[in-house]
């Protein structure tokens, strides 16, 4: 049961973090499937990071680590930009961007990687290796029966994520800012009659999304690959999409998403280590939170209340 809940958290966290970020970027009105592209391009930033600083921080201090999320969002935030670019400035088809967001992102890494590899580092390799995030457990919580499972072995990124999903959680509910967002989402014709800029606060809102996406990320990086490689694009960004319209476009539904997720997944790995069955079995238990977001969406899809304006091109002039 210790370890479902220790790796159910530690994929389901980062898993939040980016679904939060679709949130800030859809509840402005703009549709975001490019969570899969802004994760691999920041994780790339972050990778990119550490292989340049190795030479001058200690390889795997704290330091490096946490100055490599910084890379990473930095990096996820300015890819963003190309998603804004297209839906905010050019008025382009919300879903086409994101899906040409996501291609970029795929081929424009793994290029770059095989390039600075090869011209700056002298090995033509395709990845970034990383360090294993450091763990640790919460002394006398971690001796808990069940609970204690989720104060053992805990990623440091994770203590991360949660100061992150209070803060944005705090921002999008609970400040001016937020409130324009969500209503830039509804209405953008009343945000903008109320001398709000529609369109600036929809880039920011987007901006976020990659920030966040580029965190989370990066998490992945450090925990399920230890290392950035074209195989950072597993799938993630679209299950958090998933996540995020569960939740009905909200933070704490879809925390309750993801934790279904992750632990789904950490299961079916449970089952296959106890079933001890060829390695085979292990990818095909990989489906699993995959095949859950079809039943979820069998039996929840017309529960779902996006905001209204999602997905509509904002034109001043229409006001």
């Amino acid at each position: 049961m210790t370890a479902l809940i220790v790796n159910g958290l530690s994929y389901a966290l980062p898993l939040l973090i980016i679904g939060i970020g679709g949130i800030y970027s859809e509840r402005s009105g703009v549709t975001n499937l490019a969570l899969e592209g802004l994760l691999g391009f920041g994780a790339f930033s972050g990778g990119l990071f550490v292989a340049f600083t190795s030479g001058f921080l200690v390889a795997g201090s704290g330091l490096q680590f946490y100055l490599s999320f910084v890379a990473a969002a930095a990096g996820g935030a300015l890819f963003a930009l190309l998603h804004a670019l297209l839906c905010i400035k050019l008025r382009a088809n919300q879903v086409i961007s994101g899906v040409v967001v996501n291609i970029a992102a795929m081929a424009l890494t793994g290029f770059l990687t095989v390039q600075l590899n090869d011209m700056v580092f002298g090995s033509a390799s395709n990845k970034f290796l990383l360090f294993t995030a450091p763990r640790s457990s919460v002394p006398v919580l971690k001796d808990i029966p069940v609970l204690g499972g989720f104060f053992t072995d805990v990623y440091s990124f994770e203590l991360v994520i949660v100061v992150l999903v209070a803060v944005f959680w705090l921002v999008l509910y609970r400040t001016r800012f937020g409130l324009h967002l969500r209503a830039c989402g509804d209405n953008p014709q009343a945000v903008d009659a109320a001398g709000v800029n529609v369109a600036r606060t929809r880039l920011v809102a987007v901006m976020i999304s990659g920030l966040l996406s580029g965190v989370g990320g990066m998490c992945f990086a450090y925990s399920i690959s230890t290392n950035v490689s074209p195989a950072i694009y597993f799938g993630a960004g679209y299950l958090a999409i998933a996540a995020m319209i569960f939740g009905n476009w909200k933070i704490i539904p879809t925390l309750g998403a993801c934790l279904i997720f992750g632990f789904a997944r950490s299961a079916a790995q449970q089952l296959v280590l106890f079933l001890k069955v060829d390695s085979s079995v292990t990818d095909l238990a990989m489906v699993v939170p995959y095949v859950l977001v079809l039943v979820l969406l069998v039996f929840f899809s017309k529960s779902n209340r996006p905001p209204r304006a999602l997905g509509s091109i904002y034109d001043k002039g229409e006001r």
